[in-house]
């Protein structure tokens, strides 16, 4: 550890001010390399993994940094893995990423044993650092930002070795202090897990509930019963209902914005739907000039022609008018015959996702496109009006149940983000009998 004094400039109250702002003066700030064990330098891991091989190598990536032990991994040959011996990794290593989506951080579990991709560095603690407390420390947002301050590239950011090495940290002297901290912090991550497994579970019953609900294998109190069904090429559905082509309920809008006043740009996400570009990308992804784009009023549907088959099909509730780059197609369902909302639950399902993957591979598009007079072919089931409406009741209750859980965990997750922000500065410091103190 570097003397806590080197360097440094003693403030009141029991701070130093050191190169990376005011710690509490019994806190080191030292470099990366100097918490890590010397038998085991800060590395990257493996350049090019090959083929999955049974019996080989797990090799950890970036999406999986924080999920080692959760999921299914990738295994490399023992030939490929072998000349990078030195960056193999085991129980209490963390690691973080460097390359791409740079500032991922994970600890290793203990029993695991394997290597790590190129885009990772492993960094082995010594014996008197706590892992998880070092890890906390790396994912903090005072400390992230100052990672972002050391990438380097234009085209292929990185953050270097070097620059990893180099990186300062401000650690407690007392791996008590470590540990507690730590502690605190890990009981706040149980929490979330638990609210996150439970939100998964919720949103695993609600797409079986859409399912049944849409194509019909489960009816409403109130509605026909019937045990009579009719099969059509994708789904069978109930007699009662019809299939129709899309394009018989619903017309292409090709509204041009022109030069018209400003208008919101919106953006159609795999997930979410229809967002604000500038909210979602945070940064302006489209033109300056929105002469071209197509207007997108409220309630018309609209996807970008090269990406529906990814899911990105989106009902537009966002403004009561937006305008959507020129590949998107928009449309409109006749309103006496279709409920929106009924339509996007249909169109948001897995089974449409594939249908649209299918269609997109037979289309006569070379490019890979679906356009309106393919898209406008795909059949939609349709029960009454009156059954597509309370079938969008039922699953808006649904909906609002998990996004009160989903608002639950960013509230939760706000709250820990700002508590590591008062530990692992130390400006409050943990009683290392039990409790915190400021």
């Amino acid at each position: 550890m570097l003397n806590s004094d080197e360097g440094h400039v003693s403030l009141s109250g029991g701070y130093k001010a050191t190169k990376i702002g005011a710690v509490p003066s019994n806190w080191d700030v030292v470099r990366l390399d100097e918490v890590s064990d010397p038998t085991a330098p800060i590395r990257y891991g493996v350049v090019q993994i090959g083929p999955d091989t049974p019996g080989g190598v797990p090799i950890v990536p970036i999406k999986h940094v924080r999920r080692i032990g959760k999921v299914p991994l990738h295994h490399a040959s023992s030939e490929i893995e072998a000349p990078y011996a030195a960056s193999r990794v085991k129980g209490g290593d963390v690691l973080i990423s460097v390359k791409g989506t740079i500032g991922e951080v994970g600890v290793v579990p203990d029993g695991f044993e394997g290597n790590i991709a190129r885009e990772i560095a492993r960094i082995r603690p010594k014996p008197d650092i706590d892992s998880e407390f070092l890890a906390f420390q790396l994912d903090a947002d005072h400390t992230q930002r100052r990672i972002e301050s050391k990438i380097v590239g234009s085209t292929r950011l990185e953050f270097s070795i070097h620059a990893v090495r180099d990186f300062l940290i401000a650690v407690p002297k007392s791996q008590l202090e470590q540990r507690k901290i730590a502690a605190i912090l890990r009981s706040w991550d149980e929490a979330l897990e638990k609210l996150e497994a439970l939100r998964n579970i919720k949103q695993s019953r609600q797409r079986a509930l859409t399912r049944a609900l849409v194509f019909g294998s489960l009816r409403l109190s109130g509605f026909r019963q019937t045990d009579q069904a009719v099969s059509h090429r994708w789904f069978t559905l109930p007699a009662d209902w019809s299939c129709k082509a899309i394009g018989k309920v619903a017309v292409e809008v090709s509204e041009r914005h022109g030069d018209a006043e400003a208008a919101e740009v919106l953006s159609c996400s795999k997930y979410a739907g229809f967002v604000r570009s500038l909210e979602y990308f945070k940064k302006q992804v489209f033109s300056t000039s929105l002469a071209n784009y197509k207007r997108i009023w409220r309630n018309d549907f609209g996807f970008p022609s090269n990406h529906v088959e990814e899911g990105s099909i989106g009902l537009q509730d966002v403004v009561d008018v937006g305008v959507v780059s020129p590949i998107y197609t928009v449309f409109r369902f006749a309103p006496d015959k279709v409920d929106p909302r009924y339509a996007y639950a249909v169109l948001k399902t897995s089974l449409y996702r594939h249908i649209f993957e299918v269609s997109t591979s037979a289309s006569v598009d070379r490019r890979g496109s679906l356009r309106w007079s393919e898209f406008s072919q795909l059949p939609i089931p349709l029960p009454p009006l009156p059954e597509q409406r309370a079938i969008v009741e039922v699953l808006q209750t649904a909906s609002a149940d998990i996004a009160g859980l989903s608002a639950e965990i960013r509230t939760l997750t706000r709250q820990k983000r700002g508590l590591m922000q008062k530990l692992l500065t130390g400006e409050w410091r943990v009683k290392l009998d039990g409790g915190t103190h400021g």
